[in-house]
């Protein structure tokens, strides 16, 4: 019988190979929690009022807050100015650069390509006037926004147009009973208003106008932004990923990714070796190891030097198809050593699991949808965000609630899986007695392993889920006005921690459960002290019929029960 490595090897190099990973798992918790900072990085800047004596018709020019050709600074937008200067929220231009001018060493700090991307979220601050009319508790609120980019080789206040789009965001204010003075500001929703998926330039513009009128699709005058309020500041809120995580989280990958292939080569050639084909779990184990090294890919290089804004869409696809597999590969490893109710025998292959591989297909793809409809258009328009109407914030909402909830639930189905195989076990362990001692000492090596490994992948599902759940609310936090320290707290040692996890608990089982080609002792030579393999069949053609299965524990339980 052939059986799998850790079926046949030694308890002592056993405990060496499992110290040796657990040290792996502190080091890559210790690279997140010591080495690295937090994830993201947030700076808020306070937008520019610029003023824009043209208004409307001023389509082309950019309002720069500083630099060589400044525009003429609103400093303060009061009843007296607006009066005097005849100033309208048509003159009114917001300029935010980033990131702002900071001087070190006597020069300009400018952007970094490690930071990734940078998203953009909007507050305004909203005057409460007693004398006036209160505004709308929610209002259609109309953004012309422009973007635009510079690097350091440009002309002083060149800047190029990256994107800009006509955009609708629904804003909810409202204030305290006992704020309701002159003075104080509303309580106002933040508006997510740019995604950027690439951080390829040195420098960033943005224009913000909140025109009074547009031309609808019939050439007809419509008012917007009516019942605003006064409008006294615009804040953007800048997120991006920080350039020191994004170092250690390239390093990562950049040490697995040759190990993985390097064991998936050594794991498929064993395999190759044997007389007869691969069965089921060895080609889902493979497979979870093929998405496993497209996870491990680091891309992240190539950005260094070019703009590839479809990376973040990119790595989300390559995030699900290694959660698809994950997810099947440990309802099939469960699967394959539970004996069915209505009858024995083996699994006859991917369609006796149908059921349940549909579900996280199902799910798998509904994700895939709602990262297309979000990120897939944001490649066109960075402006573009499926929560500005109250259809797709709810719709968009309910995707993530119902991931999380759906990732919970699936936890609990592996927790009754591993159970039912925990019990199946127990029943087939009484005809051990029966055997002779190095039989049973063999068998029940087995299935202590067999339990501590199946107790490693709880563990490992455990992390992978609340992993999950943390990274669907971190990044949908800031689009449904929440802030992210009071949300949730997470460190990068975890994150750092969990996908060092994902590679060593695949890269455990590829080594330990790859076929052992190694000869088999017999009870004669248990008085030598070695530590060898015995050959526990008692015969020829066990050994032969036994060699189409890759564990001996699936072997043990299957011949119990046609026994």
């Amino acid at each position: 019988m052939a059986g799998a490595i850790i079926e046949n090897m030694s308890g002592r190099k056993l405990a060496y190979i499992g110290g040796f990973l657990i040290i792996c798992q502190v080091a890559c918790f210790m690279m997140g929690a010591v080495f690295a900072p937090r994830p993201n990085n947030t700076e808020q800047h306070l937008a520019t009022k610029c003023y824009n004596a043209k208004g409307n018709e001023e389509k082309d020019a950019w309002f720069v807050p500083y630099g060589p050709k400044p525009c003429s600074r609103i400093e303060d937008i009061s009843d007296k100015e607006i009066l005097d200067n005849h100033i309208t929220a048509d003159n009114v231009v917001f300029a935010v650069r980033m990131p702002p001018r900071r001087l070190s060493n006597g020069e300009e700090i400018e952007f970094s390509r490690w930071f990734q991307n940078l998203i953009g979220v909007m507050n305004l601050d909203i005057e409460y006037q007693e004398e006036e009319n209160e505004p709308s508790k929610q209002v259609h609120l109309m953004v012309d926004a422009r973007l635009g980019y510079r690097n350091k080789g440009d002309k002083p206040g060149e800047w190029k147009e990256y994107a800009k789009s006509f955009e609708a965001r629904n804003l909810d204010c409202d204030i305290d009973e006992d704020k309701r003075i002159d003075g104080y500001y509303y309580n106002c929703s933040m508006l997510p208003l740019f995604d950027l998926g690439a951080l390829h330039h040195d420098f960033y513009l943005l224009n913000i106008r909140l025109p009074t009128v547009f031309l609808n699709s019939n050439n007809q005058v419509e008012e917007i932004n009516e019942n605003l309020g006064k409008l006294v500041d615009i804040w953007m809120i800048a997120i991006n990923q920080n350039g020191g995580f994004t170092k250690v989280w390239v390093s990562m990958k950049t040490i697995f990714f040759p190990i993985i292939i390097f064991s998936l080569y050594w794991y498929w050639r064993r395999i190759s070796l044997l007389t007869r084909s691969p069965n089921l779990l060895e080609k889902t184990l493979f497979s979870l190891g093929l998405s496993l090294t497209l996870l491990n890919l680091p891309l992240e290089y190539l950005t260094l030097s070019y703009e590839m804004p479809w990376l973040n869409l990119f790595n989300d696809i390559k995030q699900g198809i290694f959660y698809a597999n994950l997810a099947i590969f440990w309802l099939i490893f469960a699967g394959e050593h539970l004996i069915s109710d209505s009858g024995v025998g083996e699994p006859n292959g991917l369609s006796a699991y149908w059921k349940n591989l549909s579900v996280v297909l199902f799910g798998c793809m509904c994700l895939f949808v709602f990262d297309m409809c979000e990120r897939g258009v944001q490649l066109q328009n960075p402006f573009y965000s499926i929560w500005v109407t109250e259809f797709g914030a709810n719709l968009a909402l309910g995707f993530i609630i119902l991931a999380g909830i759906s990732a919970g639930l699936y936890f609990l189905f592996l927790c009754h899986l591993i159970r039912k195989v925990f019990l199946t076990i127990s029943d087939r362990s009484a005809s051990i007695q029966s055997m002779s001692q190095i039989r049973r000492l063999h068998y029940q090596g087995i299935i202590w392993r067999f339990k501590f490994l199946m107790l490693t992948t709880l563990v490992a599902a455990a992390l992978t889920v609340i992993g999950f759940i943390i990274g669907q609310v971190s990044e949908g936090a800031y689009k449904w006005d929440e802030d992210l320290g009071s949300t949730l707290e997470y460190t990068s040692g975890f994150l750092t921690g969990v996908y060092g996890m994902w590679n060593l608990y695949i890269f455990g089982l590829i080594f330990l459960y790859a076929p052992s080609h190694k000869k088999w002792g017999n009870e004669d030579t248990v008085s030598t002290g070695e530590e060898v393999e015995f050959d526990v069949t008692g015969s020829a053609a066990n050994q032969v019929s036994d060699q189409s299965e890759m564990s001996s524990l699936t072997a043990f339980i299957r011949h119990q029960a046609t026994d």
